[in-house]
């Protein structure tokens, strides 16, 4: 990693810059790359059998996938702060419990944008409170029919994929 980077793009949410990486023979080679501030998703078990999952319009894609609540960190806001934020906006649950389930990063040929994954738990259900232009739906599932729709390619987001066979892995 260099460091020298010079800035090419602010945007809302993130960053581009080039940076500069020294090969083995001296020589640089540059690389565009996304600084962002971090990001949470959270995986919301309604009870021990039913998770709720979101059905979001994406413009980056242009579709709806089936998803995992998640959003951006605002510092100076904690992992734990976001993923309590985000799930009440998002899906109107308000968690008791949410405990760190794993971090990861997405594309890290691109991107360091570092994901916290958290479970939460003991749920009560309030009016979700959605930023402008999130066109979201919840859907309460079995958690034999996440798993279902993930193998059969239903759930492409790669946040939730990672989410939900980490958590499953856990389960068992």
């Amino acid at each position: 990693m260099s460091d020298q980077e010079r800035l090419l793009l602010t945007a809302a949410r993130f960053r581009v810059v080039e940076i500069g990486q020294r090969l083995e023979d001296g020589s640089i080679h540059t690389r565009q790359v996304v600084r962002h501030p971090g990001a949470v998703v959270i995986l919301p078990m309604v009870d021990e059998d039913h998770v709720c999952l979101i059905r979001s319009f994406r413009p980056a894609v242009n579709e709806t996938l089936l998803e995992l609540p998640a959003g951006t960190l605002e510092p100076p806001d904690s992992p734990l702060e976001t993923a309590h934020r985000e799930l009440r906006e998002e899906t109107g649950y308000v968690a008791r419990e949410m405990k760190p389930l794993h971090t990861f990063y997405l594309s890290p040929g691109i991107l360091d944008e570092r994901m916290h994954a958290f479970v939460a738990s003991d749920l009560t259900s309030h009016n979700p409170e959605r930023e402008p232009g999130e066109l979201i739906e919840n859907q309460v599932v079995a958690w034999s029919e996440a798993m279902r729709m993930l193998r059969d390619g239903e759930i492409r987001d790669a946040k939730t994929i990672t989410t939900l066979l980490l958590y499953d892995q856990q389960r068992r």
